[in-house]
């Protein structure tokens, strides 16, 4: 079995856990939480703008190394 990584806050999801949407276009998001999953697709939040995601983290450490 493949370890997954959450669509929204990047985090590993176990095998036999975590939800897998499938949109109409096929598109398929897999999430953690549900926490992660009103997030992304009912508030329609982006990852880069919520501080306790990976993206969001990485994008501010990409910013400290611009600066110095």
């Amino acid at each position: 079995m493949a370890n997954r990584v959450c669509t929204f806050c990047g985090t590993p999801i176990e095998p036999g856990s975590g939800v897998m949407y499938v949109r109409k276009d096929g598109t398929i998001y897999h999430f953690c939480s549900r926490k992660c999953r009103i997030n992304m697709l009912n508030l329609k939040h982006a990852p880069r703008n919520i501080r306790w995601t990976a993206e969001f983290h990485r994008i501010k450490e990409n910013r400290k190394k611009v600066t110095n």
